[in-house]
């Protein structure tokens, strides 16, 4: 996302905008070429050289703060790597403990100094292995400034292996151990992801976020969970309006806490918050409205509201998302066992009156039963406690959960639910899991 320095809005009356760019504008699209092509041109070069030439790059008619927030958004896609056949700390270690026999070296006449240098650079170049002009530049390779990009987006590299050492192939195809998720770097990529990137950036100092969904509801919520955001869920009607039940619901809408006024304005939180954003863009028509503070002492604060009219599109994916490591790990654990029970991302609605409760997984039997889980890991003592009541007025027999034993809660605080409480340590075993549905699964199931 774009630092604080490189945020452009716009504060009048009771509103905060985002100064959003044109992304047809030819000034601005050719201000991403030639931002484009300089990275590019970069590949296999240190950082501290492409740093410099954004710093002298100067495009007419481009605000500094643009050109320099799109080469923001760009470095996010960059891949820097130390490039030494050998470790710096080793090349540095055995270059002072050489050196340091001929102490002190810089008191010596000019002429001396340098062949003494050189001296030393030999024979340790020598010993490494490693030619002389590797072993200088090796020294310092683990600077920030002297790492080298390797990757930028879909391009790579040719000389050099993931792990920093030279390679006799010609192309950097990434980690043998997880595949690298490229990104074609276009000019249309760029200018409407900085977009979305201004809009992230007002959110910061947000106090309160409500959006209101009307699609993919799924998809939204497993992103809310997935940053951690603390969140109360209400159906709603075509227009908007919170409707009674989640049978008269058209869609849904969920009020998320900031950070002002969770956590003293605490810029973490803030950060998750802006990065939740780019999931609603997801979904087919969405609106947000959101409390920003914009002077701490006063508590003064002004709207920032955004809906799918504003054309900003997201680089999220509307595949399979886990809010934490947990449950992440209870599904890849699951694809290995070999029950007969099936683990499904949870698209079950629980009605609760005012709001609603989306659970985490649904499990089911090949003859039809079916149990609904919901994972409960840290939160904070008052959303644990709003948690809880949220639990304890769902009326589902098959509803089954498993808890962190580091919460300070017992299991006659899940009210009906518990005898259906399943205490985990580090993480859920996928057998104690399947014993719990064996015991409540049931062949009815709830109606979204």
């Amino acid at each position: 996302m774009l630092t604080a320095d490189l945020t452009r809005s716009r504060t009048t009356g009771t509103e905060i905008t985002p100064l959003f760019i044109d992304p047809t504008d030819e000034r601005y699209r050719e201000t991403a070429r030639e931002l484009i092509e300089l990275f590019e041109a970069h590949l296999d070069e240190p950082e501290g050289d492409l740093e410099d030439a954004i710093d002298q790059l100067t495009v007419a008619d481009t605000d500094y703060k643009i050109v320099q927030g799109l080469a923001k958004l760009l470095t996010d896609e960059c891949e820097f790597e130390v490039v030494a056949p050998v470790d710096p700390r080793e090349i540095r270690r055995q270059l002072f403990e050489r050196a340091n026999d001929q102490y002190p070296i810089v008191r010596q006449p000019t002429l001396g100094e340098d062949t003494q240098k050189l001296d030393v650079y030999s024979t340790i170049a020598d010993e490494l292995g490693i030619s002389l002009e590797t072993c200088y530049r090796g020294m310092y390779a683990d600077l920030e400034a002297n790492k080298r990009l390797v990757r930028i987006g879909t391009r790579t590299a040719d000389r050099y292996q993931s792990d920093g050492t030279e390679s006799s192939t010609t192309t950097l195809t990434g980690n043998s151990d997880e595949e690298y998720e490229h990104t074609d770097l276009t000019v249309d990529w760029l200018l409407t992801r900085y977009n979305l990137a201004l809009a992230q950036a007002v959110l910061y100092d947000a106090t309160e976020m409500r959006i209101r969904i009307w699609d993919h509801f799924g998809t939204v919520f497993s992103y809310v969970k997935l940053f951690g955001l603390m969140h109360r869920l209400y159906p709603i009607d075509a227009d908007g309006t919170r409707v009674s039940s989640t049978d008269l619901a058209a869609g849904y809408e969920a009020m998320l806490d900031g950070p002002a006024s969770l956590f003293s304005q605490s810029r973490k939180y803030g950060i998750r918050l802006a990065n939740f954003l780019p999931a609603l863009p997801l979904c087919n028509r969405w609106e947000m409205d959101a409390e920003v503070l914009i002077d701490e002492a006063t508590g003064e604060t002004r709207q920032f509201s955004l809906d799918h009219t504003e054309g900003l599109d997201s680089h999220y994916s509307a595949g399979e998302r886990f809010d934490s490591d947990v449950e992440r790990t209870l599904a890849q654990k699951w694809e290995r066992s070999t029950t007969e029970w099936e683990l499904q991302r949870e698209d079950d609605v629980f009605d609760l009156g005012a709001e609603v409760m989306i659970p985490d997984f649904a499990i089911e039997h090949p003859d039809g039963r079916r149990v609904i889980l919901e994972v409960v890991g840290f939160w904070t003592p008052e959303y644990l406690e709003s948690k809880l009541e949220k639990i304890r007025q769902v009326e589902a027999d098959n509803f089954v959960l498993a808890v962190s034993e580091q919460l300070d809660c017992a299991s006659d605080e899940f009210g009906s639910a518990a005898d259906r409480v399943l205490w985990f340590k580090t993480g859920i075993h996928v057998y104690d899991v399947v014993e719990l549905a064996e015991m409540f699964g049931k062949q009815s199931e709830i109606t979204p």
